[in-house]
This record gives C-alpha cells, structure tokens and sequence, in this order.
C-alpha cells in the first residue's frame, strides 16, 4: 500500500471525526457538575440572600457597629461587592473586584462572638430560603474558610 492509498482511506475518517468532535466535547461539558452559583439559582437568588442579611446584620446590637455611619451610597457600593463576591465564588459570572477579605477586615476588632452572631444570622437567612442540604453545606463551608481571614 502506498501513501496516496492510505491517505485516500484515512481522509473521509479525519473527515467524519472533525464532524464528530465538537458533539462528544458537547456531552463531556455537559457532564460536568453545575457550579454552585447554579444551584443557587443564580444572581437573583444570590441578591435576595444578600438583601435578607445586610438588614439582619446592621440591625444585631452587637454587630451594627460595623455600619454605624455609614452614607447610603456607601452601603450600596458594599452590598454589591459583596454580592459579586458571592457570585464569583460561587462560580458565577461576576469578576469581584473588592479589597482580598485580610486587607478589607483588617482593624475591625471582628471577634469570635461577632463570627458566632453573624453565623447566626446566616443560618436564619438560609432557613427562610429553604436552601437544599447540599447547598446549604457548601455556602456554610465556603464562608466558614473565610473566617480567619477576618476575625482577629
């Protein structure tokens, strides 16, 4: 056999293997886990939290200080950080562009109390959106691996 009849063969199978590949890295993406961001339901569900929170925090006696006289455009500005937090580490689309949590929390005096209460709060806010099991654990994972970034 020479080169002219193997390449006379082999061309209509690269041919029908170029068609085929982009369908088999189709079902290879479609394998994969959805992100968390989507089991959560997205920037929406990831605002409602954030929406139900804040008002929770900034309200607490013990952990109000922390927003004490702060201007209304100020509190916006960290209510939307801290949703693009979210949802960028969640795996969603948002690039969070923020001070990294040591630089951000550094000087606030944040205690182990305050991590409990806040903690508290959290819990209360998952509960009212009846977060799923799994997903309830990955959000308490992911922001119980923040907590020595911030409390002192």
């Amino acid at each position: 056999m020479n080169i002219k009849s193997i390449a006379s063969i082999l061309k209509p199978c690269l041919l029908v293997l170029a068609l085929l590949l982009p369908q088999f890295s189709h079902a290879a993406d479609n394998e994969q886990p959805a992100s968390l961001y989507s089991r959560l339901g997205g920037y929406d569900a990831v605002t409602a939290v954030v929406n139900d929170l804040l008002p929770r925090l900034i309200a607490d006696r013990q952990l109000g200080r922390f927003w004490a006289n702060r201007g209304a455009d100020g509190m916006q500005r960290e209510k939307q950080l801290l949703i693009n937090f979210i949802v960028n580490a969640a795996g969603g689309p948002l690039m969070y562009t923020g001070r990294d949590m040591v630089v951000s929390h550094k000087g606030m005096k944040i205690s182990e109390s305050d991590w409990r209460v806040f903690m508290g709060h959290l819990h209360a806010t998952l509960d009212k959106f009846k977060l799923p099991k799994r997903e309830y654990a990955d959000v308490i994972g992911f922001i119980d691996s923040q907590k020595a970034l911030m409390v002192e």
